[in-house]
């Protein structure tokens, strides 16, 4: 019997898409500086659950994506470790617009759109410590 969350025709292959495409954009922000990693795991596992099982199932059961996806599914929880890993990661994309980037307005745009991500994930529950 069909998964009813499963989209039918042509809307499946969109999430599909969306899938792929968001497990891309993760996966360069795992080695660029400024571009999420976490919201775009995020973004495909969701789209993942409305297209293929096996690719949602893949996603859970990954290496470096997969503690990131039970954390959330268990109640938003994100690891300190990754939330001091986006903030540094976001200071240096910031830093580096700084250097580079002439028109002013464009980084201060950026530096909003940080902060308000960053705002986000150090606002999410961490795992409690082992004792």
């Amino acid at each position: 019997m069909p998964d009813a969350s499963l989209q039918p025709g042509w809307q499946r292959w969109l999430w599909l898409l969306l899938a792929y495409l968001s497990i891309g954009m993760a996966m360069l922000g795992v080695i660029l500086p400024g571009l999420p990693t976490t919201e775009f795991v995020l973004l495909a596992a969701w789209a993942a659950s409305r297209s293929s099982p096996r690719l949602a199932a893949w996603l859970e059961n990954h290496r470096v994506f997969g503690p990131l996806l039970r954390d959330w599914k268990n109640g938003g929880l994100v690891a300190r470790r990754t939330k001091w890993l986006a903030s540094l990661s976001m200071l240096t994309a910031l830093g580096i617009m700084i250097l580079t980037v002439e028109h002013r307005p464009s980084v201060l745009f950026a530096a909003a759109g940080m902060s308000c991500g960053a705002l986000f994930i150090w606002t999410r529950p961490e795992k409690p410590r082992a004792a």
